[in-house]
């Protein structure tokens, strides 16, 4: 990188650049290089679905919430739609024969309500688990994807190991690390 005058190089792009410069023909750190390059592409990749999954477990996660709170609601709506029957049951039981039949249909209206507002109540938190249903497999796509760029990113690591020590026997494990990264984010694409 380099800004106001100050230049770094990481130890693969000098190597790339002596061989530019001094007209070697090496057929070793040009494939290292192409290797390299394909791996940082298809990490790129892993890692912005390793991104997007994390958000996507937040945000249900946070619709969960939402959901739960609203259910709770419910809830309390029910628990004073209760109490305002148990009341008008105790005016029936309190009052002259005559008044009886006012409170006896509010104890009846108050039932119908919490009927419906059961259901409501009940729905919000289906919704509710189904959110965090959601939410989990999510954050297990995310650790499969983050698992994909951590193997990816050793093998990059690996790739520049063999280029530095010249030593073609760990491009073995360059491809092997990187096979590892490529069948985790397969399963994660997957849904594994």
């Amino acid at each position: 990188m380099s800004g106001a005058g100050f230049h770094v190089h990481g130890p693969h792009d000098h190597e790339l650049e002596h061989a530019a410069q001094h007209g070697d023909k090496d057929s070793f750190s040009g494939f290292i290089a192409v290797t390299t390059a394909v791996l940082a592409t298809i990490g790129a990749l892993f890692a912005y679905m390793g991104g997007a999954t994390q958000a996507n477990a937040g945000l249900y996660k946070n619709n969960a919430a939402i959901k739960k709170t609203e259910a709770s609601n419910q809830w309390n709506y029910y628990q004073a739609k209760s109490s305002k029957q148990n009341l008008s049951e105790l005016a029936v039981a309190l009052v002259p024969d005559d008044k009886k039949g006012q409170y006896q249909s509010e104890v009846e209206r108050y039932k119908k309500e919490k009927a419906e507002i059961k259901d409501v109540a009940d729905k919000l938190e289906a919704e509710a688990k189904d959110w965090d249903a959601r939410s989990d497999a999510e954050l297990h796509l995310h650790h499969r994807w983050a698992q994909a760029t951590t193997a990816l990113q050793i093998s990059i690591a690996l790739a520049a190991i063999a280029l530095l020590t010249r030593r073609r026997w760990l491009t073995w494990g360059v491809f092997g690390v990187a096979g590892i990264g490529v069948a985790l984010g397969a399963a994660a694409l997957m849904h594994i």
